[in-house]
């Protein structure tokens, strides 16, 4: 079987790989220019490496959640000096614009107001505030700062100093101040605000690595500091109260009331890796319904019913096209015209994400079955990579898949960093579970 790019590439996606074979995709497609990473000096990616035409989607700004996706996996793929200095960077604008938290922590500015919240969406040339309406009421967008920061810091790799530990004070209080638990928001794709679990088990995994840092004896605060940032009763209730809302809304997205509410979402992946912060039994059924109710030929539907680049999305007005955080609902409305039950875009963050999930379960277990669904999604990872037959260039990861004109092309935000950072994470572990089958 060949891959989307037969025309242009000797890959050939196999029911076996060596890891030699592995490598040499891997070669071959980074002398592409697959696995650029272009950033800004002060080390921030914007979303998407755009082409000419495609400014409108707004995706040269800089996203929190996807930046820290792309810092990730250079941690974990040997480049860790990249991912200190975007997530320290992502600190620095966060201290510059401390005020957002402060002001909502202390009742001066009402969180309703999504404006005055944190802006997870930011120019990145000169890490200032972008005045453009958007959602920033996203939970998880912060949760993954807060995660990653933690993380690093554990590793020994960043050193909090008292201004850092002033933000981390300030991103912890906040979501006490929002009760982060019941708390609607835009989440992962910057929509109608409601209450859903994949913003929840974000801040459940940063709130719980904050937990790690501070118990960490390399670490200690000073009493009074300490006393004075963190209430050490209020972080396990904290983390307690995020864990019970999950339960009562897991495998769900959201059990609101219609519209809100929502059985399946793709987003909830991120809980399984990751995150890692559901047990073994949520993790196999959040999976299974993916695969059973989003997965698609091209790649794997955010949600059922979602009308971003739904069918001939091109031919909308671009006012329209770009609402994606609006919560003008006759707008939606028009956006959502076209759509037709089951040609709902399909994304190209998942597929990676499962060939990881299903490649850690093998590496633990050693059942050929999970090798068999890891190289399954890798080999629809694979696939995926533009291979000339539309608008973008070749060997590109795309954001997603959509229909136009009765075909299924990729769309504009082309090549999206967060597929590529996704891809690259893949074919890490990939090669990790070919070495273990030696």
């Amino acid at each position: 079987m060949t891959s989307k790019n037969n025309s242009n590439s000797p890959i050939l996606l196999q029911d076996n790989y060596r890891v030699e074979d592995i490598q040499e995709i891997f070669n071959f497609l980074q002398e592409k220019g697959t696995f650029d990473f272009p950033s800004l000096p002060n080390g921030l990616f914007s979303a998407a490496i755009l082409q000419e035409g495609a400014t409108y989607t707004g995706y040269a700004h800089v996203w929190v959640r996807d930046n820290m996706y792309v810092a990730y996996a250079h941690y974990l793929c040997g480049a860790p000096e990249i991912a200190i200095k975007n997530v320290s960077a992502i600190a620095s604008y966060f201290k510059k614009y401390q005020h957002r938290f402060e002001n909502i922590v202390q009742g001066k500015a009402d969180p309703e107001n999504v404006m005055s919240r944190p802006h997870i969406r930011f120019i990145g040339e000169t890490m200032e505030e972008s005045s453009q309406e958007w959602q920033h009421a996203q939970n998880d967008a912060l949760g993954y700062f807060l995660w990653l920061y933690c993380k690093l810091a554990i590793d020994g790799l960043i050193n909090p100093q008292p201004e850092d530990w002033k933000l981390i004070s300030l991103i912890f209080n906040y979501f006490n101040a929002i009760h982060y638990w019941e708390d609607e928001d835009s989440g992962h794709w910057e929509e109608p605000r409601k209450i859903e679990a994949s913003s929840i088990g974000v801040v459940v995994a940063g709130l719980e690595t904050l937990q790690q840092l501070l118990a960490k004896n390399s670490y200690q605060i000073e009493p009074e500091i300490r006393n004075e940032l963190f209430n050490s009763e209020l972080l396990p209730k904290l983390i307690a109260q995020g864990k019970s809302a999950l339960l009562s809304i897991l495998p769900a997205e959201s059990i609101q009331p219609a519209p809100q509410g929502r059985r399946y979402d793709a987003a909830l992946i991120f809980l399984v890796y990751p995150l890692q912060i559901v047990n073994q039994d949520l993790a196999q059924q959040i999976v299974q319904d993916v695969i059973d109710n989003l997965q698609g030929k091209y790649g794997i539907r955010r949600y059922l019913g979602d009308s971003f680049w739904c069918r001939n999305y091109r031919d909308l007005p671009v006012e329209i096209r770009t609402t994606v955080s609006s919560d003008r609902e006759e707008w939606l409305a028009q956006r959502g015209e076209p759509l037709v039950k089951g040609e709902e875009a399909q994304w190209c963050i998942f597929d990676p994400m499962l060939s990881i999930i299903f490649g850690n379960q093998y590496q633990q277990t050693k059942e050929q079955k999970f090798l068999d669904k890891q190289i399954q999604y890798f080999n629809r990872s694979l696939a995926q990579i533009t291979n000339g037959e539309d608008h973008n260039p070749d060997f590109r990861c795309p954001e997603l898949y959509y229909l136009q004109d009765g075909s299924y092309i990729s769309n504009d935000s082309t090549p999206l960093l967060w597929t590529q950072a996704n891809l690259r994470v893949a074919f890490k572990v990939m090669e990790q579970s070919l070495n273990v089958q030696k």
